[in-house]
C-alpha cells in the first residue's frame, strides 16, 4: 500500500548508532520519542489526534476519512516498533498498518515492509499480515498471515520491524513471528533502498475481510487505533543523496547478530505451528513452484495442509453431487 507524501527538500544527515540488542527483538534501551520528534501527520485532518504526553497518537477513520502519519526522515535499516491497540467491536473492512515504504520516491521500483492489521465481523478475531516487497516486484505478493494468542482490542502491544542488509524479522511482543532472509535466488528484490515509517487506518472494504464479502459498516464508526511506544532506531538517509555505503560502514552493521536467539527461534516454530494461517511459499494454486527464496519446512506444510487443503495441496474442494432425473 502507497499513500502520497512529499519529502521536504532540506534533511539533515543524522547517524544514529545501533546497539546489538536490537537483533534480539527487544527495545528497552532503546529511545521512545514524542511524535512531533520523528514524525508528521501524512492524511486525515483531526483524525490524528496527538495525546498531552506529546509521544501517544490515536488514528481514527469515519465517513470522511481515515489518517495516518509517517516518519520525517528516511532509513536505511534499523529497528523500528510501535505498541498498538485496535479498534474493538464490529471491524470488518477496516485495516491498520504499521509499514516501511519507499513508493513516494520509486514509484515503479519501490521497497516495502509491511504489518497490517486486517478487521473482521463482530465475534471473529482480527487478523495480521506480514509482507515484504522489493524493487517494485508487486507481482508476487510474499505475505503471510496469522491469528493471535491475545486480543489486540483489549491492550496495547508491541509490534515490531528488524531491518539489515541481510534479513528482515517481524517480532510481536519481542516474539519473532516471521524471518525473511535475503538469498542470492531472490536477485534483486530484497528491500535496499531507504524507506519512510509509516501508520494508516483506513477503508479496505474491497479485499480486506473475506475477499471484500463484508465492507465498513460506519454505523459503528469512528474506528480507533491507539498508538504509543514509538521506537525509530536507525541510520537516517539524506533523501537527495540516498547514500547506503556511507551509511552502511558508519552504522558498522556487521556487528550485529544476523540470527534470532536458540529460545527466540523455538518461540518462533510454536508460533507459525498454532497461528500462521497462510504463507505464499506453500500456496500451490498461486504458484505451481514456490519462489526462489521460500525454503519449505515439512512442519510449516503440514500444519498450512491441514488448516486449508485445498490452497496448501492436502486435497480437493469438494462439490455436491449433482442428481439427475
Amino acid at each position: 500500500m502507497v499513500f502520497s507524501y512529499k519529502l521536504g527538500c532540506c534533511y539533515l544527515l543524522v547517524f544514529s548508532v545501533f546497539v546489538v540488542v536490537l537483533a534480539y527483538g527487544s527495545h528497552g534501551n532503546l529511545p521512545i520519542i514524542s511524535f512531533d520528534e520523528g514524525y508528521t501527520q501524512l492524511f486525515g485532518n483531526d483524525n490524528l489526534i496527538i495525546h498531552r504526553d506529546g509521544k501517544s497518537v490515536h488514528l481514527s477513520l469515519d465517513e470522511r476519512t481515515g489518517s495516518g502519519f509517517v516518519s520525517q526522515d528516511l532509513y536505511l535499516h534499523g529497528f523500528f516498533s510501535t505498541s498498538l491497540r485496535l479498534p474493538a467491536d464490529y471491524t470488518a473492512g477496516v485495516v491498520v498498518a504499521f509499514y516501511m515504504s519507499n513508493g513516494d520516491i520509486f514509484e515503479k521500483n519501490h521497497d516495502e515492509i509491511d504489518f497490517e492489521f486486517l478487521g473482521n465481523i463482530r465475534g471473529k478475531d482480527w487478523r495480521i499480515q506480514t509482507n515484504v516487497y522489493g524493487n517494485g516486484s508487486t507481482g508476487i505478493g510474499r505475505e503471510e498471515r496469522y491469528n493471535l494468542w491475545f486480543d489486540p482490542c483489549d491492550d496495547f502491544h508491541q509490534y515490531s520491524i528488524l531491518w539489515t542488509d541481510s534479513h528482515i524479522i517481524f517480532y510481536v511482543d519481542n516474539i519473532p513471528i516471521r524471518e525473511f532472509k535475503r538469498t542470492v535466488s531472490m536477485g534483486g528484490v530484497f528491500p535496499s533502498k531507504p524507506m519512510s515509517l509509516y501508520a494508516t487506518i483506513w477503508d479496505a472494504s474491497d479485499w480486506a475481510t473475506n475477499g471484500g464479502k463484508y465492507r465498513v459498516n460506519y454505523k459503528y464508526a469512528p474506528y480507533v487505533a491507539e498508538f504509543s511506544d514509538l521506537v525509530l532506531h536507525g541510520c537516517t538517509v539524506d533523501p537527495i543523496e540516498q547514500s547506503s555505503s556511507r551509511c552502511d560502514a558508519t552504522q558498522s552493521l556487521e556487528s550485529i547478530p544476523r540470527d534470532v536467539t536458540r529460545t527466540q527461534r523455538m518461540k518462533m516454530e510454536s508460533f507459525r505451528l498454532k497461528h500462521m494461517t497462510y504463507s505464499y511459499c506453500y500456496d500451490q494454486v498461486r504458484y505451481k513452484a514456490p519462489p526462489p527464496e521460500c525454503v519449505i519446512n515439512p512442519k510449516e506444510s503440514n500444519h498450512l495442509k491441514n488448516f486449508d487443503p485445498v490452497t496448501f495441496g492436502g486435497g480437493r474442494r469438494h462439490h455436491a453431487k449433482r442428481h439427475h432425473p
